[in-house]
């Protein structure tokens, strides 16, 4: 399984967004307090519909209460200002991808002691950064293919080509 960790996150409709994704990918959703709003926020409940059965969400006082919790966990920090692209990031079974606020990221002091640790998606130089929720998607799917979509429905036998004689409209 994998852990998907936002560090203070700051908009409701995000996290709930991560929590429908995590819930169909089998991902666990920890949240780090402070957040910027309360679990019982309607946008949040909203924004996962009803997928919040489906999945496992532990909510942390602290990065520090995180750490004691996971001493041993083996973290992928995603930040702007990684050194490589996600991509080249070798994921295992059990890794956490830890994701920080919407308006700031992660901590420059935490990323500084974690430097080797730390991943990007690439994109424009002139764009700040992609959402937060399609941002946990794409690192989270790359981890997940790397490891062969585990435990997933119809992971592997996905047309890539157009059968003899069809049109798209058929596949889409």
């Amino acid at each position: 399984m994998m852990h998907i960790v936002l560090v203070n996150p700051e908009i409701p409709q995000n996290t709930g967004n991560i929590a429908r994704t995590c819930a169909a990918t089998g991902a666990m959703l920890h949240l780090i307090k402070p957040l910027g709003f309360e679990l019982s926020d309607k946008y949040l409940k909203r924004a996962g519909l009803d997928y919040w059965h489906m999945m496992t969400l532990q909510v942390h006082e602290s990065w520090e209460d995180f750490l004691t919790a996971y001493p041993d966990a083996r973290l992928h920090y995603a930040t702007t200002k990684a050194p490589r692209d996600y991509c080249g990031a070798q994921y295992a079974d059990g890794d956490f991808l830890v994701f920080g606020r919407e308006t700031k990221g992660l901590d420059e002091e935490l990323l500084a002691r974690n430097y080797e640790k730390c991943i990007r998606i690439p994109m424009r130089s002139d764009a700040r950064s992609l959402n937060l929720s399609n941002s946990v998607a794409i690192v989270l799917y790359e981890a997940l293919r790397q490891q062969g979509f585990p435990n997933l429905e119809g992971a592997g036998h996905l047309h890539h080509t157009r059968p003899e004689g069809s049109e798209w409209a058929d596949y889409v």
